[in-house]
C-alpha cells in the first residue's frame, strides 16, 4: 500500500446537518413537510450502509438528496452532501447541473424501485444501455457492445436480452437488467431504493447475492434501502433507522439487532418472523406523525413506552453510546432487547 492510499479518507460519502423539505404555496397558504429533518451520517468505502424505517419515515426523501435527484417542490434548506470520488469531492446538495451530470452513472449510480420505473416498455433493453451509458463510458458501437455483453455475463444475463423488450422478460430478469443499468459504468457509489419490491422470495435471495457479489467485485460503497430487517441482517455492514425524518440511531448491523439502543429499533427488530415461534409480535400504538407537523421534542415519544416529559420537550442528541454505534434516545441505557440472539432470524452468528 503506498502512502497516497495511507492519507486516503475513509469516507467516501459525508452528509452534515442535512435538512430537505418540500415547499409548496396553494392559494396563498404555504406549507412544509419536513421530510429530511438535520440528519448527520457518513458511508465508508467499500461499505454496505442499511438505511430502515417504516413508510412515509423520509427514507425515500432522503436518498433523493444523496442520489441528486431533488425536483420542486423538494428543496434542500440547509446542510452538505459530500462525496469524496475519484475524480474529486462534490457536493451534490449544492452543485451545479453540470456537476451532477459528470458524476452520474460514472461515479454515482442509482437502482431504482421497481425496474418499470427504469425500463421504457417500448425500447428495447440494448437501446436503453446506450441511454444510460454510452456517454459516460466514452464508448460505441462494438466496443460498447462487448463492455455490455461482457457485464451482463457476470450477471447471469444472456447477450439476447439486449434485443427483448421488457414485458418480454421476467421480473427476477427485468430487476438484473436494472442493476446491470447501475453498474455497468463500475460507479465507486451505488444507490439502491427497495431492490427486491415485488420479488418472491426465491429471486429476492438472487437478486441480494447479486448485489453484494457485484459490489465486492468492484469495491463499491453502496447505500441499501428497505424496511425490511431481515434484509438488513443479510447484507449491511451498518444500518441507520430513520424515524419522522431523523436518523435516530446508527451502528454495527449486529449490535443494533442484539443491542438496540432506541425503543423504535427495538420494536422494528421484534417485528421480524421467527421459524417455529407462534407467540403475538409487540405493536406500537398509534402511526407516524406527520411530518408537516411533527411532535416537539423527540418525534417518536408519542408512541414510545418509554417517554418521560423531557421527551416531549427537548429533542436528544444522537451521542455515542457503544463503539462505533449512535442513538438519539434520552432514556438509551433503559433499553433492552427484545429478541434473544439465539433468535434473531437471519443475522449472522
Amino acid at each position: 500500500m503506498t502512502l497516497a492510499q495511507d492519507n486516503k479518507p475513509r469516507d467516501i460519502l459525508t452528509v452534515e446537518g442535512l435538512k430537505a423539505y418540500y415547499q409548496m404555496s396553494y392559494f396563498g397558504v404555504d406549507r412544509e413537510v419536513r421530510a429530511v429533518d438535520d440528519i448527520t451520517m457518513t458511508v465508508r468505502r467499500n461499505e454496505i450502509y442499511g438505511i430502515a424505517g417504516e413508510s412515509s419515515s423520509g427514507k425515500t426523501s432522503f436518498i433523493k438528496v444523496l442520489a441528486a435527484a431533488l425536483r420542486p417542490p423538494f428543496r434542500v434548506v440547509a446542510g452538505s452532501v459530500k462525496y469524496d470520488f475519484a475524480s474529486g469531492p462534490v457536493d451534490v446538495a449544492n452543485a451545479t447541473d453540470a456537476q451532477i451530470e459528470a458524476i452520474r452513472w460514472r461515479h454515482l449510480s442509482y437502482i431504482m424501485q421497481g425496474s418499470m420505473s427504469v425500463l421504457n416498455p417500448v425500447r428495447r433493453i440494448g437501446r436503453t444501455f446506450e441511454d444510460f451509458a454510452a456517454r459516460p463510458l466514452g464508448l460505441r458501437g462494438k466496443a460498447f457492445e462487448d463492455r455490455v455483453v461482457s457485464h451482463l455475463e457476470k450477471l447471469k444475463l444472456p447477450a439476447d436480452v439486449l434485443r427483448a423488450y421488457p414485458h418480454e422478460l421476467s421480473g427476477g430478469m427485468r430487476q438484473r437488467v436494472t442493476i446491470g443499468l447501475a453498474t455497468v459504468c463500475r460507479p465507486e457509489f451505488i444507490i439502491a431504493d427497495e431492490p427486491t419490491t415485488a420479488l418472491d422470495v426465491v429471486v429476492q435471495k438472487e437478486v441480494l447475492s447479486l448485489i453484494r457479489d457485484v459490489q465486492q467485485e468492484m469495491g463499491s460503497s453502496v447505500v441499501f434501502v428497505t424496511h425490511d430487517m431481515s434484509v438488513h441482517a443479510n447484507m449491511a455492514d451498518r444500518v441507520g433507522i430513520i424515524y419522522a425524518g431523523r436518523l435516530v440511531e446508527e451502528g454495527p448491523t449486529r449490535q443494533m439487532f442484539f443491542a438496540p439502543k432506541h425503543p423504535y429499533t427495538a420494536h422494528l427488530v421484534a417485528s421480524l418472523p421467527r421459524i417455529g415461534d407462534t407467540t403475538q409480535r409487540p405493536a406500537l400504538e398509534g402511526r407516524p406523525p406527520s411530518l408537516a407537523s411533527p411532535p416537539s421534542g423527540c418525534r417518536f415519544h408519542p408512541r414510545c413506552p418509554l417517554a418521560i416529559d423531557k421527551c416531549k420537550t427537548d429533542v436528544p442528541p444522537l451521542e455515542t453510546v457503544a463503539p462505533d454505534h449512535r442513538t438519539a434516545c434520552w432514556r438509551w441505557q433503559d433499553v433492552k432487547p427484545l429478541v434473544a440472539p439465539h433468535a434473531a432470524h437471519g443475522v449472522p452468528a
